[in-house]
């Protein structure tokens, strides 16, 4: 990390941030680094960021536009195209088509984990189960009802309920997105991410470490439902001051070992798709992260294929660490600062 600190400080040129098209958004700035200035990478098998690419290339999404004479059309049409068969021709694919950028500055990254988490549910309401996943209703209010008003019933009788779960797991399940959801009878289920209500995301550790519930090292995911489970009397109450409210749609038709849909509508790989703020970066991006995370230093390259209501800033991210209990306990604990460099397609006839 100090040698891409170095490098990026010795190569820095910002880049002017105007709102004209083409242009990144203000308060973004670029600098230009060397791959060979990116500590891990001819050590990182890009192999499978290769394969996640591919499959962003399959299905493309509109979204952000790049800097003016940029386009990730000519490096998926190779990717699709040529015949890459080990790490080395892959990393030199990402050299030839790509340039690196570090985004606001070495360590102004700030990285966050996410998983695909497994709860026990109920296809009907139960005295352990008594909070609903909804289906995306066919028209929202407006104003949009929030937390509070939607569990309170905005929305009953429209028969939107997907399945019941504890009123705890529900919540995490909105802020995760997605998860697996084992049955009374043993079956497993998956549910995905299908809309929100649109209204701000508030994090309530942030808001525990506020009213002084919790230190800031305290607040990770184990530390909040710890801290729930000890107030049930304040739960609930505290839950809703995230007004933001997330509505799911079954996930069917997929293999079970296959990862979770993220919202570029492609299943998730982990390790290597990171969800992104989708106001900044396209879909398919691929961004280098360089940042410490507690299972030792994540130097790998990623590809944007998930936003989240959380997820805001140029040098933001959510690594999405895969399903299960490991997975989880790592991501509850990720919340760390690194370096983000995002690889811009180069310019035409570059």
């Amino acid at each position: 990390m100090a040698a891409a600190r170095a490098a990026g400080a010795a190569l820095a040129i910002l880049i002017a941030s105007v709102t004209a098209a083409g242009a990144q958004p203000s308060g973004v700035s670029l600098a230009p680094v060397s791959f060979a200035a990116l500590p891990g990478w001819a050590a990182d098998d890009q192999s499978a960021a290769f394969a996640t690419f591919v499959s962003s290339c399959r299905k493309p999404k509109p979204g952000p536009v790049l800097p003016a004479g940029r386009s990730l059309k000519a490096a998926c049409l190779a990717a699709l195209h040529e015949n890459i068969r080990n790490p080395a021709a892959t990393r030199t694919f990402f050299e030839r088509h790509f340039e690196p950028f570090v985004v606001n500055g070495a360590d102004n990254g700030f990285y966050t984990g996410y998983f695909e988490p497994e709860f026990t549910g109920s296809p009907r309401r139960n005295a352990v189960h008594s909070e609903p996943l909804l289906a995306l209703p066919r028209k929202m209010r407006n104003p949009a009802p929030d937390r509070a008003a939607i569990e309170g019933g905005a929305f009953s009788g429209q028969k939107l309920e997907l399945v019941w779960l504890d009123p705890v797991d529900a919540f995490f399940v909105h802020i995760q997105g997605s998860a697996r959801i084992r049955l009374d009878d043993g079956k497993v289920i998956r549910v995905r991410f299908a809309g929100r209500n649109g209204l701000p995301f508030t994090p309530i550790g942030r808001v525990l470490v506020q009213r002084g519930e919790l230190t800031l090292e305290q607040a990770d995911m184990a530390g909040i439902r710890a801290w729930l489970a000890a107030h049930p009397d304040q739960a609930r109450a505290l839950m809703r001051e995230n007004k933001s409210y997330i509505f799911f749609r079954p996930d069917t038709g997929r293999a079970a070992e296959a990862g979770p849909i993220g919202g570029s509508g492609l299943a998730l790989t982990a390790g290597r798709s990171i969800a992104i703020d989708d106001q900044i970066w396209p879909y398919g991006i691929p961004v280098w992260i360089d940042a410490p995370l507690p299972s030792g230093d994540f130097r790998r390259l990623t590809v944007a294929q998930d936003t989240g209501a959380a997820i805001k800033g140029a040098a933001r991210a959510d690594i999405f660490l895969g399903a299960g209990v490991e997975a989880g306990a790592e991501a509850g604990q990720l919340k760390h600062s690194g370096t983000f460099v995002v690889l811009l397609p180069r310019r035409a006839g570059r």
